[in-house]
């Protein structure tokens, strides 16, 4: 057994043992909890005594306070961004306020701020046939978005009621007898129309069209198309209508027997061209393929085809049925304005041809775009046959031979010559010339 001294001993170095375990409890949880303060990204502002005493962690109040300066600056140059964008805003707004009342005062029409937008709020067919629609498989890189815009003209959104009421149908049925109605929108710019879904009025009693190549000099029977928008109900009466009184865009195309069937037959060595003296011009074979702008009912690519040339005609329905016609001889029409943007690639035409439709009643900068246009889709090496181009006198060297001289084309052939069927005085001329794209 132990001793008294032993018995009172015991208990002291319990207690002391307990007051160890204690102190390094509270050493460790006073250590984690600075750590965990330390680290976790807290704002440190204590503000010291001059005469406290520092106790310096891994220097952790310089980089507490360095943090607090950054933070501070940060926030400044937040609402510093914050005041600028505002007042740009402000300045845009008072900006364009300014432009619209000016405009105003000099009667423009106004301007919208978003060149998709337009001037009202679209419903039914016309919303849906203006877009945009989403992607089904999302973004793609082949047109940088991941929404699709259906092509309209941009012009549409100036004649919104027209557009309305030509995009008023029910979906699914036939569409309205609106030809002509649709294609002043076209003139006006509204190209291309939207796409409608109803379906056009088919001709009673259609006849099958001609076979080929006896196509090519054939009338087409009258229940081939629809006569509804024109003065004319048969073919008949398109055919004698050269022979009448009143003025008719190409009055006596229709006659295929008439001066139709010579055009471009013969070569008078000034203003009319042969074809067969154009296509000398360039090595055998080498002229496949091209286009007629405004070429009537067709005669022109006719021809060509008659010596295995595929021409594209275009061609506007001006009270008769010119695109229908060209189609009824087997050749391809296109129904476009000369405003229109050529639908086709770089370089990829060896010929465009044009009689008569390029002229002085085109304004001269959209003249100027037209004829940089058809140089863009000629190949090199490729021509531009320019048929009996009007003007005046005095258009003639001050604005047209300086723009051809610009646009940079070769003169293969040149001819001058006046136009007299309404006297001299008139002082009217006609230019032809054949005009080459440099090969470099």
């Amino acid at each position: 057994m132990g001793s008294d001294e032993d018995r009172f001993r015991k208990p002291n170095n319990q207690r002391t043992t307990m007051r160890a375990k204690l102190q390094i409890l509270l050493l460790v949880v006073s250590t984690n909890l600075i750590s965990i303060y330390l680290f976790s990204g807290a704002v440190l502002n204590i503000n010291w005594p001059e005469n406290a005493l520092r106790i310096h962690l891994w220097d952790s109040e310089r980089l507490l306070r360095e943090l607090n300066v950054t933070q501070f600056k940060l926030s400044d140059a937040q609402s510093s961004l914050s005041n600028l964008e505002t007042k740009c805003s402000t300045s845009s707004a008072l900006l364009e306020a300014l432009l619209t009342e000016l405009g105003r005062l000099h009667g423009d029409k106004p301007m919208y701020d978003d060149i998709k937008g337009w001037p009202d709020e679209l419903f039914g067919e016309l919303k849906l046939a203006a877009g945009p629609y989403k992607l089904p498989l999302g973004f793609t890189s082949n047109i940088g978005s991941d929404e699709l815009y259906p092509t309209m003209g941009f012009a549409c959104r100036n004649f919104q009621p027209e557009v309305i009421q030509y995009m008023t149908y029910e979906p699914g049925n036939e569409c309205p007898s609106d030809d002509l109605f649709a294609q002043r929108l076209m003139l006006k710019g509204c190209e291309p129309l939207p796409r409608r879904r109803c379906k056009p009025k088919s001709p009673t009693n259609y006849s099958e069209p001609h076979p080929f190549p006896s196509s090519l000099w054939k009338i087409p029977p009258d229940s081939s198309i629809i006569w509804d928008p024109y003065t004319c109900k048969n073919y008949t009466c398109l055919v004698n209508r050269g022979k009448t009184k009143g003025s008719y865009d190409c009055k006596d195309c229709f006659d295929l027997r008439g001066r139709e069937k010579v055009r471009w037959m013969i070569d008078n060595g000034n203003l009319g061209y042969s074809i067969d003296n154009v296509l000398r011009l360039k090595p055998p074979g080498t002229i496949r393929i091209g286009l007629d702008i405004g070429g009537g009912t067709g005669s022109f690519a006719a021809r060509m085809r008659e010596r295995n040339i595929t021409i594209v005609t275009s061609s506007m329905n001006f009270d008769g049925p010119f695109n229908n016609f060209i189609a009824s001889r087997g050749l391809v029409p296109l129904h476009i304005s000369i405003a229109h943007r050529l639908p086709f690639g770089d370089g990829v035409l060896d010929i465009v041809h044009s009689m008569h439709v390029l002229s002085n009643w085109i304004p001269d900068t959209m003249l100027e775009f037209a004829l940089y246009d058809i140089y863009r889709v000629l190949r090199p090496g490729g021509v531009f046959w320019l048929d009996h181009f009007f003007c005046l006198g005095g258009q003639l060297n001050g604005t047209y031979v300086p723009m051809f001289d610009k646009i940079g084309f070769k003169k293969l052939r040149w001819n001058a010559g006046r136009k007299l069927d309404r006297g001299l005085e008139k002082n009217e001329w006609y230019i032809s010339a054949l005009l080459e794209k440099p090969m470099n």
